[in-house]
């Protein structure tokens, strides 16, 4: 299961798709003609840049919600 981070999705209309984000983890993005399939290519997204910061070593920064503030 992917961990809990937030996903943020909007309308692209340069891209004509809806693109999700998750501004926990930099670079983190995907897309889809709907917003379910951009959540669903996002999730498996988030998998995959769990996967690659493991294997280099960077930091994975723990999910967090709206009630629990960014790390100054």
């Amino acid at each position: 299961m992917t961990p809990p981070y937030e996903v943020l999705i909007r309308w692209s209309a340069e891209d004509k798709a809806f693109v999700a984000e998750v501004p926990e983890l930099p670079g983190c993005m995907a897309d889809g003609r709907t917003r379910g399939e951009a959540l669903a290519s996002v999730e498996r997204v988030i998998g995959e840049w769990l996967e690659t910061a493991k294997e280099e070593g960077r930091p994975i920064p723990k999910p967090r919600t709206r009630l629990t503030p960014a790390a100054p």
